[in-house]
């Protein structure tokens, strides 16, 4: 059966099916949408919990000694198989269809799978998935969507902002769901419930006793001196900032870039360019020094060192992410030389 992630509510007040499979392009969203299930798991008695991750090293038959061996613990149990976007295989394949052909009694299977190509949906394992249980799919946010999501957002931390507020947070987030709910969770932490204007947000999420990855981003945009940019980096950093979210914030702001200086060597003048872009008005200034800075070329050769980074971040190459990171701000920043930034 297939189920839209707004109708979950209604379903889980009624006993939970024998399998659930969870989609989406979204990691924060089918990670939200699994917490869900547990709760109510949870609240339905199935207090016993295994957890299988999927690698490709991952052996199958696991799945089945869960499904023919008898909970120790508990009455009733939840299997949770976590696949994030992992591809089964044959032989996941098979053990898959098997255990839903005779799914076991007082159980419930929770799949995790990450975003799906069409291929796959039509495959016999997914839609033995779909015979014996629920399938839900999460769907993307967009743009557009993206102030009313974090709005809402907002407001289910007690939280009641204003538009700008809602758009400068739109507008340092854009393309990071995780990014926005983790500086929503932060904004209700340090602000508290209660109205909230830009001023406000700002001020919560420029907090001097510690960087975030838009702190790196504006501060290259604006040129700044690389011993900044190396402070702030080392911050980051130490704080346990996963370089992918840095790398990330990069090459967001890279593309734009990208797009903004094209336009602009077309005739069009950068205000006019800025605002066609829907640029958040306190955003123009450091973007104006950026594009001042160099032509569309130079930002495309960036973009495609933001490329070779994203191969380094996933240890598809050798190097050291850190360091790559730091040049990749020197560059963007306009500052040829490392040396006034320390040693590498």
């Amino acid at each position: 059966m297939r189920l839209k992630a707004e109708g979950l509510d209604r379903h889980l007040v009624m006993p939970l099916a024998p399998v659930y499979a969870v989609t989406g392009p979204e990691p924060l969203l089918v990670q939200e949408v699994g917490d869900r299930l547990r709760r109510a798991a949870l609240e339905q008695g199935f207090t016993e919990r295994e957890r299988l991750e999927v690698d490709a090293r991952f052996d199958w038959s696991g799945l089945a000694f869960l499904a023919d061996s008898p909970s120790l613990f508990a009455s009733r149990r939840l299997i949770e198989l976590r696949m994030d976007g992992a591809k089964p295989g044959d032989e996941g394949g098979r053990a898959l269809r098997r255990y839903c052909d005779a799914p076991p009694p007082d159980t419930v299977l929770l799949v995790l799978l990450g975003q799906l190509e069409r291929s796959a949906q039509n495959s016999k394992w997914f839609q033995s998935l779909d015979r014996a249980g629920v399938c839900i799919q999460t769907w993307s946010v967009e743009t557009r969507q993206l102030p009313a999501w974090i709005d809402a957002r907002m407001r289910s931390r007690a939280l009641v902002p204003d538009r700008e507020a809602v758009m400068l947070l739109a507008d340092r987030v854009e393309g990071n769901l995780l990014a926005a709910a983790q500086e929503v969770d932060r904004l209700a932490l340090t602000v508290g419930a209660g109205e909230v204007d830009a001023p406000t947000v700002m001020a919560a999420v420029s907090d001097n006793a510690r960087y975030d990855v838009f702190d790196l981003t504006d501060a290259a945009l604006a040129g700044q001196d690389g011993a900044r940019l190396l402070r702030i980096l080392t911050t980051l950093r130490r704080e346990g900032v996963e370089p992918v979210l840095v790398a990330w914030a990069f090459a967001r702001e890279i593309r734009t870039l990208c797009t903004l200086s094209k336009d602009a060597e077309h005739g069009m003048a950068i205000d006019a360019v800025l605002t066609r872009h829907r640029v958040w008005e306190r955003r123009k200034p450091i973007l104006r020094k950026a594009l001042a800075r160099a032509n569309s070329g130079f930002w495309r050769g960036l973009l495609g060192r933001c490329a070779d980074l994203d191969r380094l971040v996933k240890g598809q190459r050798a190097g050291s992410v850190w360091n790559e990171l730091l040049q990749l701000s020197m560059d963007m920043a306009g500052r040829a030389a490392f040396a006034d930034a320390g040693n590498r």
